[in-house]
This record gives structure tokens, C-alpha cells and sequence, in this order.
């Protein structure tokens, strides 16, 4: 094989779908599977839609999964005079015509095949005007479109790496506009243009671009230029299997990556969206895809968008994760939660990270886990309070506990668990008649890490001053 050469062609106009990470992805994957070239081209040709914010999004959204381009980004609007060549040359080897039809006109063409109930199509009235026809219609200041003459008959065949052949009729394609009337290409047009100057030898996209395929092929059989080889990967859709949209949560990159969710594991569970390594682990890093990944294993069929499995994916990672790195990660959502600002203790953090991070599954649960050990408890969970602060003994249990930390020398984890082993003997009662009270009293929680370890990080005076607040909220509230 010559060098691989692929390309993701983002359009400005929204923010970074997952469907459109997980397109850019499989590319990626292909061209460093064959130590080839991975292309960023913007397709900006729509001004009016098209943002830099938009832009920016995209590119920080590649970024942050770790999707790196060896040539761009390239802009298709910086490129026009391009396209315009290319057309003029088919113009003037009889390929392509001035089309110099009205909106009226067209309209009428499109209520004709209402009436007659077939679909709408061009009627190429414009075809075969004489050239003095044309000069006359451009003196008059007339603006044309161009459109590409295509064949009446026979079938235009797309082959399909990972579908096969797919045919379509050429009776069902009408000669369609390949550059507007104020001077700006289609996209079907410009695409083809961009992939041929830019040597792309394989064009990986979404399934709904099939439909848009026979169009190209026929501009590269008219521009006498060699066709890549295609690959339609399949749609992602909804768990309803709808297509999907923002009425099932969360579908761009950037805000899964606000809610915490870990660019390794975002990148893990899109490869699964239509592909998956040869031994079937569903938990597996880039570098394996890269291995494993072809083009041949992609599946036809649609991939079920499943924000559950992806949260389980995160999980693990968050488990697994370089501390250092889960660490630097957290810090932005600490601080947008205002339990820390610009100066803070990295090392507590850390070790807090440490211990918090086995049970949760995001970074904004984590940070949310987090809360109890830079704020006041200001609020005890409903469930704990009924369950263990209305139980018979619980304050002169506590007030026994209180006084034993008060007391206790030197305070850590060790000395504190030991402390609490011997009251329960002195007490009598079980270890969970002391534990859990303890826990809803220091944290507001019923669950988290250890007992102990919350102790240590708190610290015997923030420790001892918030089991005396619990015993006063129970008196209060409880037992008064």
C-alpha cells in the first residue's frame, strides 16, 4: 500500500459530537495503524454558520482526546480560487454548465413533480444554451450557478470497504450545482477538489455521507482524477435507537469533559462504537487499537450510544489512573466547586484523591466526595440520620467517642482505629453502632473511604469539634 493519507473535515457550525470524535478517531487510528498521514481540513465554506468558537471547540476537543493531525488545519475558505479552477476546467471541456434558471423557475419545476408525484430533479433546461445565449444572460448581470453534466443512464457503483458495493442508478441523479452563484463551491464539490489535491487515499466518514458519495465519484470521473477508496462507517444512535440528540444528555466532547469524564476512556468506548480489539476486552489502551485496527473488522451494523458503559469505562480508569495525573485533573473541578483556589495544598489533595477515587466514578463525583474535607457539614443525608442519629444510647455514644479522641495521642489513622476497637469492648455494643454514626457525623455521609482515614485528614480537632456538632443537632432536633 502507498502512503496511507486521511483526513477528518469538521464543519464549524457546532461543537464536537461524539459521533464526529469517534469519525476523526477511526481515521487517526488507521493512518498510525499504517504509519500514514492524518489530515485536519475545516470545511468553513458555509460562512454564515461557521465560528472560530466553534472552531476552537473542535480543536481543543481533538486535543484533549489525544487526536493529533500531521498537516493542518486547512481551510476551505482560504482555498476558493482552487475550486474555481477546477470548475472553469470542466466548463471548458463541456463537463459542467451555466445554469441561469430562477428561484420561480425552479419552483415551478419542483410543483410540476408534485403533480406528477415523482421526486424533484432538475430538468437541465439550461444543458445545451449556446454560447451566445450565455453571453447575453452574464451581460445582463445575470448570476449563474454552475452544475456538473451528469449521465442519463447506468449505475454509478460505490465500493465500499466496509459495506461492499452499494449501486445507484444514474436516472436518480440530476445534474447538480457544484458552485453557487455568488462564487462559493458545494461541499461535494470542494470535498472532491481538497481530496485530490490533498492525495487522500482513504475516506473514512459517517454512513449518512453515502448518499453524497456516487455525486463525488462522478466529479472525479469528470475530472479525470483516481478515486480514493471509501469506508461508511455506521450512524451512532440513541439507546431508543433514534438518531441522536441532546434530549439523551450529553453529546459533545467538551461536555463529557465537563462532567468529569476521562479523555482515555471517552476514546476506549468510542473505538467500541463499531469496533473491537481481537480478544473482545472492552477495557484497552489507544496504543492496542493502533495494533488491532482495521477497516475490514468496522461492523455495518449501528452503534448503541450506552452513557452507562461509557461511565463504567471511566470508572475503571479513575481506579487505574497515574495519581499525579488524576490529581492535576481534579484540581479545576475543586475550584469550580470553591472548596480550593488558586494556593492549595497539592499534597493533601493528593493523598485525599488517594482514597476517594475507589468508589466514584467521574471527577465531578470525586470533587463532590471531596467536599466534606475543605467545608463545614452543613447538612446530614436524610437516610443516615433516620437510620443511625434516632437510635437508642447514639448521643452518649458519640459523647464517649468525642471524649476518647479528645484525649487520644498521638491522632492518626492507626491509634484512632485501635482507640475505637477498645470502646466498643468498654461499650458493649457493636463496632457498627460506633462506626457509622461516626462517619454520618464527620462527613453528612453514610458512605466513602474509610472511617479512619477520613480522621487522619481531618485531623483530632476538626474531627472531634464536628462529632460534638452532630451530638448537638441530634439533642436539638432528635432527642429534644
Amino acid at each position: 500500500m502507498s502512503e496511507v493519507r486521511v483526513r477528518f473535515a469538521p464543519s464549524p457550525t457546532g461543537s464536537l459530537h461524539i459521533g464526529g470524535a469517534r469519525t476523526a478517531l477511526f481515521n487517526w487510528l488507521f493512518a498510525r495503524h499504517h504509519g500514514g498521514k492524518f489530515i485536519l481540513r475545516v470545511d468553513d465554506t458555509d460562512l454564515e454558520r461557521s465560528t472560530e468558537e466553534s472552531m476552537r471547540g473542535i480543536l481543543e476537543g481533538l486535543q484533549w482526546l489525544g487526536i493529533d493531525w500531521d498537516e493542518g488545519p486547512i481551510y476551505q475558505s482560504q482555498r476558493l480560487d482552487e475550486y474555481r479552477k477546477f470548475a472553469n476546467k470542466l466548463l471548458e471541456e463541456g463537463k459542467a454548465y451555466y445554469c441561469f434558471c430562477t428561484k420561480e423557475e425552479l419552483e415551478e419545476m419542483r410543483k410540476q413533480a408534485e403533480r406528477e408525484g415523482r421526486p424533484f430533479m432538475y430538468t437541465g433546461k439550461c444543458r445545451n444554451l449556446t454560447k451566445e445565449q450565455i453571453e447575453n444572460y452574464l451581460k445582463e448581470g445575470k448570476k449563474p450557478v454552475i452544475r456538473l453534466k451528469t449521465p442519463r443512464e447506468g449505475k454509478t457503483v460505490v465500493h465500499d470497504i466496509i459495506r461492499g458495493d452499494v449501486e445507484f442508478d444514474n436516472s436518480t441523479i440530476d445534474d447538480f450545482i457544484i458552485m453557487k452563484s455568488d462564487g462559493m463551491p458545494t461541499y461535494n464539490f470542494a470535498t472532491v477538489v481538497d481530496d485530490y489535491q490533498m492525495g487522500i487515499t482513504h475516506i473514512i466518514r459517517a454512513e449518512e455521507h453515502l448518499s453524497n458519495t456516487p455525486k463525488q465519484i462522478l466529479i472525479y470521473e469528470a475530472l479525470g482524477v483516481p478515486l480514493p477508496q471509501f469506508a461508511h462507517v455506521s450512524m451512532v444512535l440513541a439507546p431508543d435507537r433514534t438518531k441522536l440528540s441532546k434530549r439523551h444528555g450529553a453529546t459533545s466532547v467538551q461536555e463529557f469533559r465537563d462532567q468529569g469524564y476521562l479523555p482515555e476512556a471517552i476514546v476506549n468506548y468510542i473505538t467500541l462504537l463499531g469496533w473491537a480489539p481481537l480478544d473482545g476486552e472492552e477495557i484497552f489502551d489507544v496504543r492496542k487499537s493502533i495494533r488491532e485496527f482495521s477497516l475490514e473488522r468496522v461492523s455495518k451494523n449501528p452503534a448503541v450510544y450506552d452513557v452507562q458503559k461509557l461511565t463504567w469505562i471511566n470508572g475503571h480508569y479513575i481506579r487505574s489512573y497515574d495519581l499525579d495525573k488524576l490529581t492535576q485533573a481534579i484540581i479545576p473541578f475543586l475550584q469550580k466547586k470553591g472548596l480550593i483556589g488558586e494556593n492549595y495544598d497539592y499534597e493533601y489533595i493528593k493523598k485525599i484523591v488517594s482514597v476517594v477515587r475507589e468508589r466514584e466514578k467521574t471527577l465531578v463525583d470525586i470533587a463532590d466526595a471531596m467536599t466534606y474535607y475543605f467545608k463545614e457539614v452543613e447538612s446530614y443525608e436524610e437516610k443516615g440520620v433516620q437510620k443511625y442519629f434516632t437510635k437508642e444510647g447514639v448521643v452518649d455514644i458519640l459523647k464517649k467517642a468525642a471524649e476518647t479522641l479528645k484525649n487520644l495521642e498521638p491522632f492518626n489513622k492507626f491509634t484512632a482505629e485501635e482507640a475505637y476497637r477498645k470502646l466498643v469492648e468498654e461499650l458493649g455494643i457493636s463496632s457498627s453502632a460506633l462506626f457509622h454514626p461516626t462517619r454520618l457525623a464527620i462527613s453528612g455521609r453514610t458512605f466513602g473511604p474509610g472511617l479512619f482515614d477520613i480522621m487522619e485528614f481531618l485531623g483530632k480537632e476538626k474531627t472531634v469539634a464536628r462529632i460534638e456538632r452532630a451530638i448537638k443537632f441530634i439533642e436539638e432536633n432528635i432527642k429534644g
